[in-house]
């Protein structure tokens, strides 16, 4: 942890709604006047889109964007690492789709080609803190000497119900990736050895989990041909340790209308509340977190 530089990262799998969760950090940022460095994790890939597809194809079952093979765990720690310490760092940018591809490739006035990445750049000087968005912000990987949990002075995980992350998947990627169902199902499966080794241990040492539960059916969620709404869901907000955030659990009960306590750390809103409980919760951490660097 950093102090005079702090680190908070959004973690969750790909389709469990970690955007949704970052917009929810932007708009703080930008009604309190903070000045943040956004790193995405996705651009700690270590391999190109076409280079994905050649190495899946001869890997086996279990290559995946979720486990160490397809990333640089060491790149993201030592980014991490230099934050913290200089509160400067590099990044650089996947380019996930066309509308990114021209973007920076205007920005940066040379070629760049969809499914890989911009160069590394150092990013602007005197930002306030760093907020990560990805699947790997607390990952641990013993093999290589690799724990980035040392280095993050908040945590957020993003875990909804596995069968709504996966409806959420399945949709995003056909609209949005031109994959077919059968294409996603296949990566789901081929994924889950990473899923659970180096996903899923991550949320036992998040300050604060935000899990949407639909309350519709989705037993069966390759065959749903919709996404549970916001209004079809409540969202589990679980705290680690409510004291080290100084939560008021009877202020937030107050502020969010049909709210409810399942646990003495556990409060569970309706998903139309989710954006107003985030802000809620999040904004007075963020303050005391930049309160306390200021001081340093």
């Amino acid at each position: 942890m950093s102090v005079k530089h702090p680190i908070v990262v959004v973690t969750g799998s790909s389709g469990a709604g970690t955007t949704y969760v970052r917009d929810a950090f932007v708009n703080i940022f930008r009604r309190e006047s903070m000045n943040p460095v956004i790193i995405e994790g996705d651009s700690f890939h270590s391999v190109t889109r076409d280079e994905f597809k050649q190495a899946a194809a001869s890997a086996g079952d279990h290559y995946s964007h979720f486990g160490p093979e397809a990333n640089d765990f060491k790149a993201l720690q030592q980014t991490f690492e230099e934050y913290g310490e200089y509160g400067t760092t590099r990044r650089r940018y996947y380019l996930h789709n066309e509308t990114h591809v021209n973007r920076h490739s205007q920005r940066l006035n040379v070629p760049l080609k969809l499914g890989g990445f911009t160069p590394w750049e150092d990013i602007e000087k005197g930002t306030d803190l760093m907020l990560y968005e990805g699947l790997h912000g607390l990952v641990t990987d013993p093999e290589q000497d690799i724990d980035l949990r040392p280095f993050v002075d908040l945590a957020i995980g993003v875990v909804p119900s596995i069968n709504l992350e996966w409806i959420q998947k399945i949709h995003r990627d056909h609209a949005k990736r031109g994959y077919n169902e059968q294409q996603v199902v296949d990566t789901i499966l081929r994924r889950m050895p990473d899923y659970v080794n180096y996903i899923t241990p991550q949320f036992g040492d998040t300050d604060i989990n935000f899990q949407r539960v639909p309350m519709v059916d989705t037993s069966n969620p390759f065959i749903a041909r919709d996404i549970p709404s916001l209004d079809e869901s409540k969202v589990v907000i679980r705290f680690k340790r409510p004291a080290k955030h100084n939560i008021d659990f009877p202020f937030l009960l107050r502020m969010i209308e049909h709210s409810f306590m399942s646990r003495r750390n556990t409060i569970v809103v309706p998903g139309n509340k989710m954006s107003l409980a985030m802000e809620t919760i999040l904004t007075p951490i963020l303050e005391n977190l930049l309160e306390q660097s200021k001081l340093a």
